[in-house]
């Protein structure tokens, strides 16, 4: 056998594997072969969508199911026994694997990434290769796991026998949190990107506790109803009867497979608590408030529970004086585990303060990187009210005929204080144009708007633009608001992927965080977003990867420049830690002056872009609790600019103009003037070119309704990517006629042609050889269709003598 002639394949068959299985590796439970980690990262070109190349290792070794603790790379023997390893450690360092092999079929390079051996990097005979025992002991040491800890960590992860597994990053994530709670930590923060299931990570890290008998009795808190009734029938759906919910009302929740289930409640009618259940998940509303009867979180003794695991931590445990703080500090002897996937982080609010620094961290740049999250292409919008301000002129009268105050409103005044309803239907104008010219006006949309009210409006604005639509069904726009008991009722549907319906729903906050929207492909932002925390969530909306409906990716449209996040170098990175005590200080952030949404300080009298809603003096609030609006009407509002920002090859966000992006688009479709000019004088059919490009995301409407031409697409196509001089389509027409190209047709033969050459000048028809516009005036003037083809010898003429007329009107074009 002429090893060096072995493929790297048969390297692994006949000399890999066989020394892995004489060390003593089991080859069904612990030795795994050509493991894929990533899904590729997801790269769009207009609709083409594809997948970046998957990242795989060669072998992975596992001391058990999901505990992998050795990576090998293979080569074959034309390479050196050491050439594999820097591959090796870049895959060992996203797997978080401590010993990192490479082989060419001689021998074993290994690299002890935990620091323990000297040398760091050894090489091994090919009969050398360590035992399952011998690396599991190295591994024991680094992590500093006693006998006690190593039983828990060795905890099995729940199966439910359909081959599902964790993705790699999840079992990092419960590996990782596991191992610290094993050594006695008793705060842990878990950093993930929305979308990369979170739930599922508490699930397993519960379940391994629970199961090991190291946390007996648990509570999982969320701030949303539908948090907890589908955690509950899904991913906590093994836990069974040991589990109930902290409510009074029961409920029938729909589970992923299409079945449903009934809830068990914890409570009875009179509040009073059943503690003969393991498992308890709660509402924080539900279990506490302002007043003292409301605190049923009370009920519970203060050790009660071994374990709490609070979903979205951010919104609530970060404040010192919030509601889910009281409840933490009341159950201080449980182990308590935050998820979030924006760590709320300011001068005065922080979660890490509270959990101390996350024991793992996994960002929406890797989640995309990975292809396991979706990309986004983003549109902003300009208008003119937004840009320049408006300022009412003398004597301007509000909808009730009241004078508006004579100063300058902007953005944070608009929709808050003061209403444009032009302004908002040139939004739903914008909307709905984008769904139209996406060919898709089914894909689920969410509108971010300033408030309830403002939600209302918006929903009234695009039900008026989609009427055809809502004929079909009224829920095709609605607005989904904490104080929408109808909208609420929808929610349900809104996020279900089997469900059309509701398409487009118009929200303040509500849906910004936690709702599993999986087939959203369009968030539009008409309201500023000053928190990053809250814009994270908010693009959090769109990113989940939803293969059966071929959801890769969503478009962000923002009116209102919150994009300009994406610009700041905190949008992806990791949590800051802000407030740094002294040796002599608490650890819990101090009490604070006034702050932002940032946490930054405030001046002690209101600043610029303030609006005052409350101080002496003041007329009284009128009935429903807040002072009204100002509604100016007829002022108008228009798009003055739009640019997309798109991510480039190397996943960086690039904002161009659309006359740019369409340039640069049309020149990868196209290499140079030749090459386009060669494709559109082969095509039979031109329309079929730009059917094409439209199919590429590439729709040329709206640059010619940009550069404001009455263009042929020919035109447009060498005027914006080549630079060419463009001709109307008028023109071209007129120069056809001059070249008197018909002489050798009958009379109404040269009628027809004319009719064609005349509707190709004011209509742009590209089809004009489909013997079906004969059937419309002026043609029906001129004879029937029967009679006008054979005036041509029979429709083989028809279709030869438009073609001609087609080549005649593109004819030396440049």
């Amino acid at each position: 056998m002429n090893k060096r002639g072995l493929s790297e394949r048969d390297i692994c068959t006949k000399f890999i594997t066989p020394a892995l299985r004489s060390a003593g590796w089991d080859e069904m439970l612990q030795i795994r072969e050509e493991v894929s980690f990533t899904r590729g990262r997801i790269i769009v070109r207009g609709k083409l969508v594809t997948r970046g190349r998957v990242k795989r290792a060669d072998y992975i070794l596992y001391y058990k199911p999901n505990i992998p603790i050795a990576l090998i790379e293979a080569k074959d023997n034309s390479h050196s026994v050491g050439d594999g390893m820097q591959q090796a450690l870049g895959y060992a360092e996203t797997l978080n694997i401590p010993f990192v092999f490479s082989s060419n079929g001689d021998g074993f390079v290994l690299h002890d990434r935990t620091r323990a051996s000297s040398p760091r990097e050894m090489t091994l005979a090919l009969d050398v290769f360590p035992a399952p025992a011998d690396l599991w002991a190295r591994y024991r040491a680094w992590k500093g796991l006693d006998a006690e800890a190593e039983q828990v960590v060795l905890q099995d992860y729940y199966d439910d026998g359909s081959g599902k597994t964790p993705r790699y990053y999840q079992v990092n994530a419960v590996n990782t949190a596991i191992e610290a709670i094993a050594k006695g930590q008793d705060r842990v923060l878990l950093v993930m990107a929305t979308g990369t299931g979170k739930t599922y990570t508490a699930f397993q890290i519960i379940w391994r506790l629970w199961k090991a008998g190291r946390k007996k009795r648990i509570l999982f808190l969320a701030d949303r109803n539908v948090l907890i009734d589908q955690t509950m029938v899904n991913d906590f759906r093994p836990f069974g009867g040991a589990m109930a919910k902290l409510s009074t009302n029961a409920k029938t929740i729909e589970r992923q497979d299409g079945s449903s289930e009934e809830l068990t409640l914890a409570l009875d009618r009179k509040r009073r608590i059943d503690t003969a259940y393991e498992v308890y998940l709660g509402l924080y509303q539900a279990i506490t408030g302002p007043e003292e009867r409301q605190k049923l979180y009370r009920e519970f003794s203060p050790d009660f529970f071994d374990l709490i695991v609070i979903d979205e931590c951010h919104r609530g445990s970060a404040a010192e004086d919030s509601a889910w703080r009281e409840i933490l500090e009341y159950f201080s002897s449980a182990t308590q585990i935050g998820l979030t996937a924006t760590p709320k982080e300011t001068k005065y609010v922080s979660n890490i303060a509270y959990f101390g620094d996350p024991v793992f961290s996994y960002s929406l740049k890797q989640g995309i990187s990975d292809g396991f999250l979706a990309p986004y292409k983003v549109v902003k919008v300009h208008i003119d009210r937004d840009v320049q301000g408006y300022r009412p002129e003398m004597g301007q009268l509000d909808r009730y005929g009241e004078e508006v105050e004579d100063r300058i409103y902007n953005t944070k005044d608009f929709d808050r204080t003061l209403v444009i309803d032009d302004r908002t239907k040139l939004v739903a104008q914008k909307v709905t144009q984008f769904l139209k010219e996406s060919g898709d006006r089914y894909q689920k949309t969410i509108v971010f708007c300033v408030d309830q009210e403002h939600a209302a409006r918006m929903r009234q604005a695009l039900v008026n633009e989609n009427a055809n639509l809502v004929a079909e069904n009224p829920r095709y726009v609605m607005r989904i608001t904490g104080n929408d008991a109808e909208g609420q009722a929808q929610l349900g549907n809104f996020i279900d992927p089997e469900s059309t319906w509701p398409v487009i729903v118009t929200t303040s906050r509500l849906l910004s965080t936690g709702v599993d929207a999986q087939t959203c492909r369009l968030i539009v932002l008409d309201r500023e977003v000053g928190s990053m925390t809250e814009f994270k969530q908010i693009v959090g909306r769109g990113t989940r990867v939803h293969e059966d409906t071929r959801k890769f990716y969503f478009t962000l449209i923002d009116f209102r420049g919150a994009t300009s996040h994406f610009a700041d170098p905190d949008f992806d990175g990791e949590p800051v830690q802000i407030y740094e005590p002294k040796e002599d200080e608490p650890i819990d952030p101090p009490e604070a002056p006034p702050t932002d949404e940032e946490g930054e300080p405030l001046p002690e009298v209101p600043g610029e872009g303030e609006t005052i809603v409350d101080e002496p003096g003041l007329p009284e609030t009128p009935p429903g609790g807040q002072r009204k609006k100002i509604y100016v009407d007829g002022i108008g509002a228009t798009i003055i600019a739009e640019r997309v920002e798109y991510l480039n090859e190397s996943g960086r966000l690039v904002t161009e103009s659309l006359r740019d992006f369409t340039k640069r688009a049309l020149r990868k479709r196209f290499a140079s003037l030749d090459d386009f000019l060669r494709s559109w004088n082969a095509s039979e059919r031109k329309r079929a070119i730009l059917d094409e490009l439209a199919a590429e995301g590439l729709p040329l409407d709206p640059i010619v309704e940009e550069l404001g031409k009455d263009l042929d697409p020919f035109d447009l196509i060498c005027h914006v990517a080549f630079d060419a001089k463009p001709l109307t389509r008028r023109e071209r027409a007129e120069n056809v006629k001059k070249r008197d190209v018909f002489t050798k047709y009958g009379p109404q033969a040269r009628a027809v042609l004319d009719a064609l050459l005349a509707k190709y000048a004011d209509e742009g028809v590209l089809n004009l050889d489909d013997a079906n516009v004969l059937r419309i005036a002026p043609f029906s003037s001129l004879g029937t269709p029967i009679e006008l083809v054979r005036a041509f010898g029979g429709k083989p003429g028809f279709e030869k003598a438009v073609h001609e007329m087609q080549n005649a009107l593109y004819e030396a074009a440049i």
